[in-house]
């Protein structure tokens, strides 16, 4: 796939993270008990912006292009999974698989690890 329709299909997904965060926000204010949604609201809330902000980064020629494209992915996909999760514990009282939202939260660790990684990779000229 070439670059620019990542960085769209990115920017898309950051947006679908946002509307859920939102979404979220909302559900947790009416629920009583709802710690988990307020916690998924704010990990894709988070983290949309963080793919924003790599796509950004990566179109300006600012980091390296596949490294930071690599943690934009990471951030989508865990923080997909850790909300996920949690969500779905809300709701059905049983998580998507065992540790899911921890795997979630360790991959959004490496995925900042990899954005710094991005900036700190030499470019190639």
């Amino acid at each position: 796939m070439r670059q620019a329709g990542l960085l769209r299909i990115l920017i898309a997904l950051a947006g679908l993270m946002g509307a859920a965060g939102v979404a979220l926000a909302a559900a947790s204010a009416h629920q009583p008990d709802a710690t988990r949604l307020a916690a998924a609201s704010s990990m894709l809330l988070f983290h949309a912006v963080a793919v924003l902000t790599a796509v950004l980064l990566v179109e300006r020629r600012i980091i390296h292009e596949r490294i930071g494209l690599a943690g934009a992915v990471g951030f989508v996909a865990a923080a997909g999974l850790f909300a996920g999760d949690l969500t779905l514990r809300q709701y059905a009282g049983h998580g998507l698989f065992p540790m899911a939202a921890p795997t979630g939260g360790t991959l959004l660790i490496v995925s900042w690890l990899i954005l710094a990684a991005a900036a700190l990779w030499p470019r190639r000229a």
